[in-house]
């Protein structure tokens, strides 16, 4: 069934990536934001002494998370629609082009992966840093809340989507996972190679 709604659905959304695809999820998908500026940097060390920096998977479209300490059974319900997307992906040309990260407190309920391979689980070492980072990355949204936020970072994380809480269509986050993936890879500007040299 994913199968045939891919192949119908891909020339919709896939020959018009940026705001024309963001645009398409926002009419078909009411827990799907927009963001409408460049992704905070996230560069930290992990309890197991590893150095992890987002910019390492900037050649994949990136699905990130946050677990912070007592989010509890919302973002436990999050992870696993999130388990339900990584399935449907596994079995397309998409699973190597897509990186599913979760940075999470320790005692954070992480759902078990479908695909170990591309589902980064990233604890850092500052027990702090979860919460910090998950509201920096909240300001991304202009509708609030306390809902998780699930974030689909376009290659070069120069764009994000935002689906929120768990009542979204899981199909509908692979299709605009889709629409990604068929885009063209964005070319770095003067301002991005700029940026860049500060990360």
């Amino acid at each position: 069934m994913l199968l045939v709604v891919l192949t119908v659905s891909t020339p919709a959304l896939a020959n018009h990536p940026g705001e024309l695809l963001d645009e398409t999820m926002a009419a078909k998908e009411p827990a799907f934001e927009p963001a409408d500026r460049r992704p905070p940097a996230i560069e930290l060390r992990t309890v197991d002494d590893l150095e992890f920096d987002l910019h390492d998977l900037e050649d994949k479209v990136v699905v990130l998370t946050f677990l912070p300490e007592g989010c509890g059974p919302p973002c436990a319900d999050q992870q696993a629609l999130l388990v339900e997307v990584q399935e449907a992906i596994e079995i397309t040309p998409m699973r190597d082009m897509i990186s599913f990260v979760t940075v999470a407190s320790p005692d954070s309920p992480v759902a078990p992966s479908a695909n170990d391979a591309n589902w980064l689980t990233v604890t850092p070492r500052d027990p702090e840093a979860v919460a910090e980072m998950s509201a920096e990355w909240a300001e991304l949204s202009s509708r609030g809340g306390e809902e998780p936020m699930a974030y689909v970072l376009d290659r070069g994380a120069r764009q994000a989507g935002i689906f929120h809480g768990t009542s979204f269509a899981w199909v509908n986050m692979v299709l605009y996972i889709n629409g990604l993936t068929n885009a063209h890879p964005p070319e770095s500007g003067l301002l991005d190679r700029i940026w860049d040299l500060f990360q």
